[in-house]
């Protein structure tokens, strides 16, 4: 008969286990580097493989009565379409918004951010922030972040003392001011028409006929741009939605379907 003695080990050996592992978890986290040459090159490719390819339509333009900004609702993930509702014009504050174009989650979280940081702002100063003020935040926090694969491309557009304001505003911490912006794929054909057809003096009925007609046919050329064309007014009183078509219902405002007319009926012979 064979004893089994397994529970007569010495208590020291199974201590020294114990301690390795103790000591395994305490150490310090670290991980083994790539071996390449150029690690900035590795890291810039790295982070375009696991990059979808996005797309969208966003336009802004400063005009006399206030400012127009307009956007698309599709996200896009290479091919393949996932949304076609999202909400790409984000209130910032009842007299700032800001269009989101590139990573959908980036974008909302940093405009999300960027509203709270307005709005400590007011109460600290009495005073809302100035789009200037507001857009220089933002571009210096993306900033900070440069190089960490953030992907923004927005446009900030409000009325405050100064009047109204636009700024562009890009993850690599770029900072752009103008009077008339599109940003996204469907970009170049926004601006064909925006281009064409903008004047400053034009109503806001005018303008906001301007800023759909160049939504829809940026979705009609760009495949990755789709969905509902939403216009918001800034003004004096804030910004206000004015309008959400789809863009299907558009094609057929723009290009109204004409009854082709019949040169010659054809009619079916009788039998002699």
């Amino acid at each position: 008969m064979k004893l089994d003695t397994t529970g007569l080990e010495s208590f020291s050996s199974l201590l020294a286990s114990r301690n390795d592992v103790i000591g395994d978890l305490s150490a310090a986290p670290s991980f083994d580097l790539p071996n390449s040459n150029d690690f900035d090159g590795f890291l810039k490719e790295a982070i375009q493989m696991v990059k979808p390819a996005k797309g969208t339509t966003t336009l802004a333009f400063i005009f006399k009565e206030g400012v127009m900004v307009a956007a698309d609702s599709r996200a896009s993930m290479g091919g393949y379409i996932s949304s076609q509702s999202v909400k790409k014009i984000i209130e910032i504050n009842p007299y700032m918004l800001g269009t989101m174009a590139g990573g959908a989650a980036d974008c909302q979280f940093w405009h999300r951010n960027l509203g709270i940081k307005c709005r400590l702002h007011e109460l600290a100063n009495k005073r809302r922030i100035s789009v200037t003020g507001a857009s220089k935040l933002l571009a210096n926090i993306l900033y900070s972040y440069r190089g960490m694969g953030l992907s923004v491309g927005t446009m900030i557009a409000g009325w405050d003392e100064t009047g109204p304001g636009l700024y562009y505003v890009d993850s690599e911490g770029g900072r752009l001011k103008g009077t008339r912006f599109s940003v996204g794929s469907g970009s170049p054909y926004a601006y064909g028409v925006l281009d064409s057809g903008y004047r400053y003096d034009m109503s806001i009925e005018e303008a906001a006929e301007l800023a759909r007609r160049a939504i829809y046919h940026a979705t009609f050329r760009d495949g990755a741009s789709g969905g509902v064309a939403s216009v918001y007014y800034v003004g004096p009183s804030g910004w206000k939605k004015l309008s959400g078509d789809d863009v299907g219902e558009l094609h057929y405002h723009y290009y109204p379907v004409t009854p082709s007319t019949v040169e010659q009926e054809m009619v079916e012979a009788t039998g002699a």
